[in-house]
């Protein structure tokens, strides 16, 4: 698969379990490979959000997302997080987009300092260092003076910001449609085209019945 359609995706222990998972079903849908880097943190959460108890082993999970998303062999790859020898821990083989979807404030301090203590946070060091494109959206509510302060230094760093905070002038009936809103804005600024809601001032396909 080329290199340009490739993801990283990671995903923390921030509540926003659905995000995670529609976003992982789009960029599959989008034909794009991508490397999943999950915390344990993560996994309590998706048990609580989704009752969904994602394996231990990467082989294992790669083999559940795959059968979740109706993904190709190898589309969705897992990797561990002191799998210090994956593609996403070097500068010459990491996917040039990257995106930390819960991101949870710890790793988002992690990350603003450069600890790369794991995998997650080793491979969105990567991808700073490349000048590559790193989208961190953090679910915590209020925002202390410390979380905020680190979004801005990655903020200045090249880091896009995008809060899990869904608007609703598309008219959601749903919480699918809440999380929809979000994951297009994802979408959008990885430039991949998506149909889950529609831009500013254009009617939603999805919507266009309603």
């Amino acid at each position: 698969m080329k290199h340009d359609k490739q993801v990283t995706l990671a995903i923390t222990g921030a509540s926003g379990a659905p995000y995670a998972l529609t976003l992982l079903q789009s960029l599959v849908n989008a034909d794009y490979q991508v490397y999943v880097l999950i915390s344990s943190a993560a996994k309590v959460v998706f048990a609580t959000e989704e009752n969904v108890k994602i394996p231990g082993r990467p082989e294992d999970a790669a083999a559940f997302f795959t059968e979740h998303c109706g993904a190709k062999p190898d589309q969705i790859k897992v990797f561990g997080k002191e799998e210090w020898f994956s593609p996403v821990a070097s500068g010459s083989a990491a996917p040039a987009k990257m995106v930390v979807c819960p991101c949870s404030t710890g790793t988002l301090s992690a990350i603003s300092i450069g600890a790369s203590d794991n995998l997650i946070e080793r491979a969105a060091d990567v991808v700073l260092k490349e000048r590559g494109q790193l989208i961190l959206v953090p679910r915590e509510m209020p925002l202390s003076s410390i979380h905020l302060e680190n979004m801005l230094k990655l903020s200045q760093m090249g880091a896009t910001i995008m809060p899990a905070a869904p608007g609703f002038y598309h008219n959601p009936k749903t919480i699918d449609d809440l999380v929809d809103f979000v994951v297009a804005r994802i979408l959008d600024h990885l430039g991949i085209e998506q149909s889950l809601v529609a831009r500013w001032g254009y009617q939603s396909s999805k919507h266009s019945e309603d």
